[in-house]
């Protein structure tokens, strides 16, 4: 069974509510039938619900019925929403009147749900940017407790199983943090740790990814990472990490013996956390054309529920594994809230 696979398994039944904003457009829409069939999540939609079951029908889809569908422009719980939303804002001066114009928009109605506990994790971007999609994730849900920063991780899939775990690793951050301060390096190190285990079901082991291995350079960049992974040490004494290490040392046994003896992350690391976004972006990208990795996210961390971007050039089959991806995540939460 395929990491896919095995993702939307362990979503499957668990009830999730995913809200997806993007309703009224047609890959969102097949890839909601598609998650209702296949018992990913509790699908809600935002839109208006003749149009959408119109729609529906004209595609060919049998199982929006079931999916819970709320009009932002007739929407009875605005009032109740629109109260909360200007309290959360309170410090920016909202009224009631411009929040309920928020409101309408589904990208802050789908967080609003999310902050009122009406749903559980968002999935958008099929049709918006990534700046829209953010900005009422960052406005209204905001971080996880303990976290200051929200990083993009990629788990990649490798034909060649020697490395990770069965060929599974998770780059991270690869999408969000140009330069991540130390603080921010060792929330990103326990963020990819939470992923791994959340959605990749692997154990992490997290290599803290440098130019340097145990000091074989002197850089200032080099000593933001040895303090990075000594600064995630102490907010998770649990976690297994080590840093810095070359890429080489993280990834190959050999070479992880010899260049950092008695670690026990190096040359068997799952989880590489780059130094910075360039490093990061350029990597995944570099293995995943030239490896022919498969490479699945970005799986947005950090946040204090799950909202995750879209591609626009996003097929069904991407919205589909990002819902199972979502829903498994919110799963997690609230395993770890309970």
């Amino acid at each position: 069974m395929g990491l896919i696979e095995k993702i939307r398994l362990k979503a499957k039944g668990k009830g999730a509510r995913i809200v997806l904003p993007e309703a009224v457009e047609e890959r969102t829409l097949r890839a909601a039938d598609a998650a209702i069939a296949l018992d990913l999540a509790h699908i809600i939609l935002l839109g208006n619900k003749t149009e959408l079951i119109h729609q529906a029908r004209r595609f060919g889809l049998i199982h929006i019925n079931k999916a819970e569908i709320i009009d932002p422009l007739n929407n009875p719980m605005l009032d109740s929403l629109a109260d909360q939303l200007v309290e959360i804002r309170k410090s920016k001066g909202l009224s009631v009147n411009e929040a309920k114009m928020l409101l309408e928009d589904p990208l802050y109605l789908g967080v609003m749900l999310i902050k009122a506990g009406f749903a559980d994790g968002e999935v958008a971007g099929a049709n918006n940017a990534t700046g829209d999609v953010l900005r009422p994730a960052f406005q209204i849900v905001k971080t996880m407790k303990g976290f200051s920063a929200v990083s993009g991780a990629f788990i990649m899939v490798f034909n060649d199983k020697q490395f990770g775990d069965n060929g599974v690793m998770i780059f991270a951050d690869c999408a969000v943090n140009p330069d991540p301060s130390v603080l921010e390096l060792a929330e990103i190190a326990i963020a990819s740790a939470n992923t791994a285990r959340a959605i990749a079901d692997i154990e992490p082991r997290v290599a803290m990814l440098s130019f340097s291995t145990k000091g074989s350079a002197k850089h200032a960049k080099v000593d933001k990472v040895i303090q990075a992974t000594e600064l995630a040490r102490q907010m998770d004494p649990g976690l297994l990490i080590d840093g810095e290490l070359q890429a080489d040392a993280a990834i190959i046994e050999n070479i992880g013996r010899k260049k950092s003896p008695g670690s026990a992350i190096a040359g068997k690391a799952n989880v590489l956390v780059f130094p910075s976004l360039e490093t990061g972006n350029i990597a995944y990208k570099l293995v995943q054309r030239l490896a022919g990795a498969e490479a699945i996210g970005p799986v947005l961390q950090g946040m204090a529920a799950p909202i995750n971007d879209l591609s626009r050039g996003c097929s069904v089959n991407d919205i589909i594994n990002l819902i199972a991806i979502t829903a498994n995540q919110a799963i997690a939460l609230k395993t770890i809230n309970s």
